[in-house]
């Protein structure tokens, strides 16, 4: 069960769109986030020739590659990926400066198998890198690091290491405690997927429209070609089809892709009862409006008769 967490951002610039350095309260691991044009800043950092674990990240949101490696000097690695197609860097660094070569080989390795697991980027790396040996006592500790870094680099925006979790609303489960399915069928095209925290997941097999419709947007388009070129979806003449469960930012995103035009998904999709996501909200916000209220002994109606009482 998630606990609750205290993460730390400082700037070392100032600059919230600068190089931010991540870090929980409790451990002793440090994620630095760096776009790819201060890098010459983030080598003058005396960190920065630490031994560390990095992830490179491009700049495309629709076709998502990064690329996960170790060093024993991080400015001196960055340096020379130069011919890389990247735009970010996330760096994980020991606080204490504790880190061996054999840690971050191992936590490459350990990074790469919860990449593919999670299967949110396309990893540009050769291989899968080799898993080190390493003695029981230090391989525990990794363990507990790459939980750290996977928060750390979540928190900054790139849950590379992260698979997708549903939402947790309890209109969201179903007496079986397993994820709601959500249904679209606008333009007669059958489609299924879950809301998540992040925006909702449409399910392979879904079928869209084959076409756009209206004025679609080039944005709509791309993610469209995007999904089509990396194999996650497949275009007939008779739909468009997922091949692999997609994760989209907004129910209105997902489906806007499978309609081929703008969509409200607020209302488009709904449960198996008829319920739309805003029917379900407001059901929710409710039901919780009502416990507060119970639990308080008090309603809505009281406490504004107090207040016109006491003027």
């Amino acid at each position: 069960m998630a606990r609750a967490q205290t993460i730390q951002i400082y700037l070392p610039g100032g600059n919230p769109a600068g190089i931010r350095v991540a870090s929980l309260t409790t451990r002793t691991v440090r994620v630095f986030d760096v776009p790819r044009t201060l890098l010459t800043e983030f080598t003058k950092l005396s960190v920065s020739r630490q031994v560390g674990v990095y992830y490179l990240f491009g700049d495309n949101d629709d076709d998502r590659t990064a690329y996960i490696g170790q060093t024993g000097n991080v400015s001196t690695r960055l340096g020379q990926h130069s011919s890389k197609d990247w735009e970010r860097a996330m760096v994980a660094v020991s606080l204490t400066n504790e880190w061996t070569s054999t840690h971050v080989a191992y936590l490459e390795w350990l990074s790469i198998q919860a990449a593919r697991r999670a299967d949110r980027y396309t990893l540009t790396n050769g291989n899968d890198a080799s898993n080190p040996f390493t003695p029981d006592p230090l391989e525990a500790d990794c363990h507990e690091f790459l939980d750290t870094i996977s928060i750390l680099l979540t928190t900054l925006g790139a849950p590379i290491l992260d698979s997708i979790q549903p939402a947790s609303s309890g209109s969201r489960r179903t007496d079986e405690d397993t994820t709601e399915l959500l249904y679209f069928s606008e333009s007669d095209r059958a489609a299924t997927g879950y809301l998540t925290t992040e925006g909702l997941v449409v399910k392979s097999g879904s079928r869209g429209r084959p076409d756009f419709r209206g004025a679609a947007t080039e944005r709509l388009k791309a993610t469209r070609e995007s999904l089509i070129s990396s194999g996650r979806a497949a275009l007939t003449d008779e739909a468009f089809v997922f091949q692999v469960d997609e994760l989209f930012d907004s129910p209105s995103a997902a489906g806007a892709v499978l309609v081929g035009g703008s969509n409200n998904g607020r209302i488009s999709w709904k449960n198996a009862a008829g319920e739309d996501l805003n029917m379900l909200e407001a059901r929710d916000l409710a039901r919780v409006q009502k416990g507060r209220d119970g639990d308080s002994g008090t309603t809505s109606g009281s406490i504004d008769t107090d207040v016109e009482s006491s003027t």
